[in-house]
């Protein structure tokens, strides 16, 4: 269910001052009548809101791993008279050995990418439900629905977070709440660490900057579309994933050796 187009948006976008999210804010700002920004860091949210125009804009900062920040939000919400829109696009990641990496990675990735937008999103279904027609569009990954090296929990947050996004799309079919999921390919953010980019160079992986996933995110919201991953060859890779999965697994084992150059142990 697209919203309507002469109907301005009154949306929560989670993780607003990362790269994403900040490109995301400020092409959804002149749609909106209300966009509350969250993330953690207060300073780098002002400043964004500050050169945004044409909607109300509020702040809510805090880490969406404790309750009292979706309680927050929740109450901005509500004061600020109801929302259509909930973006859960805050996400984290960390690149490592999975054998070595320490618990509390572990806990923080699935956390942060998986846990926390499914609780944000119970929290404010009933303000969703309130109005005629709402939408939930949960930030995933391609590395959701194929796997990668040095990616395990972040993979499995997002695969996570994309089999959530259609089990509630589906249980929630007979109501006016709809919920989509759309994929990024890599993107050149600050979630990727030094590591990372070094890989992407060494391995010519196909990039995108946050305004053109941002650009491509306004196209997806304004469609029907349950679903869409970023990127023509992203897509066909996924798709062969899933069908013939040992394809993509042979030519990911012929890049482990320079994977492992980057791999942190």
């Amino acid at each position: 269910m697209a919203q309507n187009d002469t109907q301005p948006y009154r949306a929560v976008l989670t993780g607003a001052s990362g790269g994403i999210g900040a490109a995301i804010a400020e092409r959804l700002a002149p749609r909106c009548a209300l966009l509350i920004l969250v993330g953690r860091n207060r300073n780098a949210l002002e400043a964004l809101a500050g050169g945004l125009q044409g909607c109300q804009v509020r702040i809510v900062s805090g880490d969406l791993c404790e309750q009292a920040t979706l309680d927050a939000i929740a109450a901005c919400a509500r004061d600020s008279g109801g929302i259509n829109l909930l973006v859960n696009n805050a996400g984290i990641s960390s690149f490592h050995a999975f054998e070595t990496q320490p618990a509390a990675a572990i806990r923080a990735q699935i956390e942060t990418n998986l846990v926390a937008p499914m609780l944000l999103t119970r929290t404010l279904l009933p303000l969703l439900h309130a109005v005629p027609a709402a939408q939930v569009v949960n930030i995933g990954s391609v590395f959701g629905s194929l796997g990668y090296p040095g990616f395990a929990a972040y993979g499995a947050a997002k695969a996570g977070l994309a089999g959530f996004s259609q089990s509630l799309r589906r249980e929630l079919a007979d109501t006016a709440v709809a919920v989509r999921h759309f994929s990024p390919r890599a993107t050149r953010t600050a979630i990727n660490s030094a590591a990372v980019n070094r890989m992407n160079t060494a391995l010519r992986t196909n990039e995108d900057t946050p305004e053109a996933v941002a650009d491509a995110f306004m196209a997806f919201l304004a469609g029907t579309a349950a679903e869409r991953t970023l990127g023509g060859s992203e897509r066909f890779f996924v798709l062969v994933n899933k069908l013939l999965p040992g394809i993509p697994e042979n030519a990911i084992r012929k890049q482990l050796g320079q994977i492992r150059k980057y791999l942190p142990r």
